[in-house]
C-alpha cells in the first residue's frame, strides 16, 4: 500500500480453486480406514492394553494395509457384507476403550472419537430382545434411515476437515481456496517514442517499451486468500471477502466475479453495504421449464421494479404483482390472465381443410 501499487476503491476480481487434501475414500474404505486408524493409535499409547481386549492377529490381518491398497470385492453383496464387517470391528473396538475398566484417556485420543463419530454417521445398531446384534448401513432418506448433510459429514479419518466438493466438473476431497487480486489497467505507457525500424519489428505499436516502463511491469497484486470447507459455495464467501478487505481499506469500487459468487440480491446489498460494484454473468436459470427448452422460462419476461410490472414475451402485462415468502424467502407471484401469452393462432383461412377440399 505504501508503494501505491494496491488501494481501494479500483478494480479486484475473485475466482476459487480446489484443494485436495488427502487420498479419495469411498464410504466401504472410510469405514475400514476409520478401524485401521484406531487400532494403529491405540497400538502406539497402549499396546498392552490392546493386546488384553483384542484379537490382534486377526486385526492385524484385515487392518494391515490401507484399504486403497487393496481391490475391494466385484459383487455388492460382498461389499455390503465386508461393510458390516467393518463396522462389527469398530464397534467392538469403541466398546473396549468406553468400557469403565479401560483408562479413562484412551477416550480422549483424536483417532478413537473419529471412529465413534464415522459409525454414528454410516451406521445404525440395535440390539434385540433376544440380545441379538442388528448392524445396517444408513442410506439416504426416504428409503434409509438418513445421512448426515455434506458439511457435516466425516469424509477422511485422517482429515476431519476435509470434505467432498463439486465445481462445474470437477469433483474432491479436500477444501476450497477463494483468490482475490487487483487487476487496475495498467499505466499509460511514457517511453521513447521508437525508431522507424523498430516500429515495422513491433507491428507498428510507435513505442520501444523499456525495461522498467510501468505499462510493462504494472502487476497485479494478491490483496485476500480465504481457505473454506469444500462445502461451502462461492457466493457465501463474497460478503466475508469484501469486510475483510474493507477492514483493510482495500474495498474495491468494482468486483468482478464469475457467476457462482453472484446473485441479484448481493449486487444491490453489496453496493449497500460497501459501495462495491458487482461485475459477472449471474447464474442460469435452472428451473424444470428453463431446462426442458419448452415454453418460457423466467428470463423471457421483463421486470420492473420500479412499476411492480412483469410484461410476458408476447407483450402482455400481469394482471397482479403480489408480495410473499417462499421457502422463507421473499418474493414476488405476477400473475397473468388465462388468455396471456397464448401462441398465436393462425387465419382460419389458413388452417388446413378450409379451402373447400
Amino acid at each position: 500500500m505504501s508503494a501505491g501499487l494496491v488501494k481501494g476503491g479500483g478494480k479486484q476480481r475473485t475466482d476459487s480453486t480446489h484443494v485436495t487434501a488427502v487420498a479419495a475414500l469411498n464410504r466401504l474404505e472410510l469405514a475400514g480406514e476409520s478401524v485401521r486408524a484406531a487400532l494403529e493409535a491405540l497400538a502406539a499409547a497402549h499396546p498392552a492394553w490392546l493386546a488384553q481386549r483384542i484379537c490382534v492377529p486377526d486385526f492385524a490381518r484385515r487392518y494391515g494395509t490401507p484399504m486403497t491398497s487393496w481391490r475391494p470385492p466385484a459383487s455388492q453383496a460382498r461389499r455390503d457384507e465386508l461393510a458390516i464387517a467393518y463396522a462389527r470391528d469398530g464397534y467392538a473396538l469403541a466398546e473396549a476403550v468406553y468400557d469403565s475398566a479401560a483408562p479413562a484417556w484412551l477416550r480422549e485420543l483424536p483417532a478413537v472419537d473419529v471412529l465413534r463419530r464415522v459409525l454414528v454417521q454410516n451406521y445404525t445398531r440395535t440390539i434385540t430382545e433376544d440380545g441379538r446384534e442388528v448392524i445396517k448401513r444408513r442410506e439416504k432418506e426416504p428409503g434409509g434411515d438418513g445421512l448426515p448433510p455434506g458439511h457435516a459429514r466425516i469424509a477422511s479419518p485422517y482429515d476431519t476437515d476435509a470434505r467432498w466438493g463439486v465445481k462445474r466438473e470437477e469433483f474432491w476431497l479436500g477444501c476450497k481456496l477463494h483468490i482475490t487480486e487487483t487487476c487496475d489497467d495498467a499505466p499509460p505507457c511514457t517511453c521513447r517514442p521508437a525508431a522507424a525500424a523498430p516500429q515495422a519489428a513491433q507491428g507498428g505499436h510507435g513505442r520501444e517499451h523499456d525495461k522498467a516502463c510501468a505499462r510493462l511491469v504494472f502487476p497485479n497484486l494478491i490483496t485476500h486468500v480465504a481457505t473454506t470447507d469444500a462445502t461451502v459455495t462461492d457466493n457465501q464467501m463474497t460478503g466475508a471477502i469484501h469486510d475483510d478487505l474493507a477492514e483493510k481499506n482495500l474495498a474495491p469500487g468494482r468486483h468482478y466475479l464469475d457467476s457462482g459468487y453472484l446473485s441479484a440480491a448481493l449486487v444491490v446489498s453489496e453496493s449497500a453495504r460497501h459501495g462495491i460494484a458487482l461485475i459477472g454473468p449471474l447464474l442460469a436459470d435452472t428451473s424444470a421449464r428453463a431446462r426442458a427448452g419448452h415454453g418460457y422460462a423466467r428470463a423471457d419476461f421483463t421486470i420492473d421494479y420500479d412499476t411492480q410490472t412483469v410484461t410476458c414475451p408476447q407483450g402482455s402485462t400481469a394482471a397482479s404483482w403480489t408480495p410473499c415468502t417462499q421457502h422463507g424467502q421473499d418474493a414476488i407471484v405476477a400473475t397473468f390472465s388465462a388468455s396471456d401469452c397464448a401462441p398465436a393462432r393462425p387465419a382460419a383461412s389458413a388452417l388446413p381443410g378450409n379451402d373447400g377440399s
